[in-house]
């Protein structure tokens, strides 16, 4: 009979027990949130510089095949962005045009890129 009413006493968790259980569980989906939360802000505001990335590698691209003298868009839309482009070009030593150029977003991130090009690539596309 002890043995019975010992092993009743035993048998599931205390209110104290679950409280704590759950507020344990609660704490941690919290912080899971919040980090979550914070992840998708940084990707977010990262955006508008990977989009400045991707116009000023399609510009360098562009360059390559048409000669670093072709008369391309200063701006250009990429996703929901209108992306302004600008490049300066310098002579070399060498004989290569030196191309710089610079990828701004409307929020302002920028993107940069240096070329060497050849002053006329043969077969260039005009």
């Amino acid at each position: 009979m002890r043995r019975m009413k010992r092993m009743k006493r035993q048998r599931g968790l205390t209110l104290l027990e679950l409280v704590v259980a759950i507020a344990v569980l609660s704490i941690g989906s919290l912080a899971a949130l919040r980090s979550s939360d914070q992840a998708r802000a940084a990707i977010g505001a990262e955006l508008p510089r990977l989009l400045a990335d991707t116009a000023a590698r399609n510009r360098a691209q562009e360059l390559q095949l048409l000669g670093p003298f072709a008369n391309l868009p200063s701006v250009v839309k990429i996703g929901p962005m209108d992306i302004t482009l600008s490049q300066t070009r310098q002579r070399t030593q060498a004989g290569l045009v030196k191309t710089t150029l610079l990828a701004q977003t409307p929020s302002g991130q920028k993107s940069g890129l240096t070329l060497y090009l050849p002053p006329d690539i043969p077969g260039a596309f005009r």
